[in-house]
């Protein structure tokens, strides 16, 4: 890569509380061999991008990339893709790469938190806490329970691992159950799959990216299976889960709780029923957010840079597309 130009650029939109030129500063210390520049204008970004061969942020649109002449890799710093001009990308030749499994440890932590926030009741506890009120209530045990995870890449599967030790039965739901997985058993997708995992779930938890597979997934009759001890919780996309479906399974008493990470639609609207229910903990999103976030992206973007330059034979990481084929080749992972 030429040094007379930059050879990384960082996009100025930042992310989750975090500062794209902290980014910039990890993934110079990453890659010292390299020229890394923060573009922190809308000029800046047109400048920096007409000669430089890589570029990551939060988005690339038609404008910018129309800059970009010289552009060979761009690293989402997202696992999601869709808001880019991926067909554009790819005609042009550009390789793409996301940020899946960044976000996995802290969303696996998060999920295992609700996990035993229910089953020792101390959301009970927080509210009684708030009215000064002494009064027992009555903890369970996750051990000896059945925890069904819905999608086994790196996020359920860093959950999964964190149950060992636990003495829990787990249970897979995936896509190609052929695969295999972490868990004790792995079920798919198609409806009697589904159905047989979740009449033996205590803890249902969804980890799989949205798509037009697992929209609206966990449904009235995936609910109505499930257990009226069973907790429900979604860290993966709003979508997944019937919102309508799971207020009237709460309502009725269908399942004993909730915790959504996210919701459909986002932001929960003020005037939403999950507000007000007393066994439904909402957080805005925040599963993945950690301080180790820019860390764990420029570890992908330093050996994605590496491979570029090691020319033909560049295997790259999280790679989302394949500019060797037409556009319609860019990868759907289903979980």
């Amino acid at each position: 890569m030429s040094k007379a130009n930059p050879d990384i650029v960082v996009l100025r939109k930042n992310t989750e509380g975090l500062s794209t030129r902290s980014y910039a500063d990890v993934l110079q210390e990453k890659l010292s061999g390299y020229t890394v520049s923060h573009a922190d204008t809308p000029s800046k970004e047109r400048e920096l991008l007409e000669q430089a061969p890589v570029a990551t942020g939060v988005t690339m649109n038609s404008d910018l990339l129309s800059h970009a002449e010289e552009l060979e890799l761009f690293v989402a710093a997202s696992s999601g893709y869709n808001h880019l001009p991926m067909e554009e990308l790819t005609e042009r030749g550009v390789v793409v790469s996301n940020a899946a499994g960044i976000h996995a440890p802290g969303i696996a932590e998060q999920a295992l938190g609700y996990c035993l926030m229910f089953a020792r009741q101390l959301h009970t506890g927080w509210q009684r806490n708030k009215n000064y009120e002494w009064r027992h209530y009555q903890p369970d045990e996750m051990k000896g329970s059945t925890v069904t995870v819905v999608g086994l890449g790196a996020i359920g599967t860093e959950f999964v691992d964190r149950l060992d030790g636990m003495d829990v039965d787990t249970i897979g739901i995936r896509y190609s159950p052929e695969k295999g997985g972490p868990t004790d058993e792995v079920y798919g997708f198609d409806e009697n799959s589904i159905h047989d995992a979740l009449a033996q779930t205590d803890y249902l938890v969804l980890s799989t990216p949205l798509s037009d597979t697992t929209r609206n997934l966990i449904g009235e009759a995936e609910l109505n299976t499930l257990s009226p001890n069973a907790y429900v919780i979604n860290v993966c996309r709003g979508g997944v889960l019937d919102t309508d479906a799971l207020i009237a399974a709460l309502q009725k008493n269908d399942i004993s709780g909730a915790a959504l990470d996210v919701t459909d639609p986002e932001p929960l609207p003020v005037d939403s029923p999950l507000w007000r229910m007393g066994n439904v903990l909402i957080t805005p999103h925040v599963g993945g957010h950690t301080p180790k976030h820019w860390d764990r992206l420029a570890d992908i973007v330093a050996h994605n840079v590496r491979q570029l330059d090691a020319g033909a034979e560049a295997k790259f990481r999280n790679q989302v597309n394949d500019p060797a084929k037409p556009a319609s080749s860019v990868k759907i992972k289903e979980d």
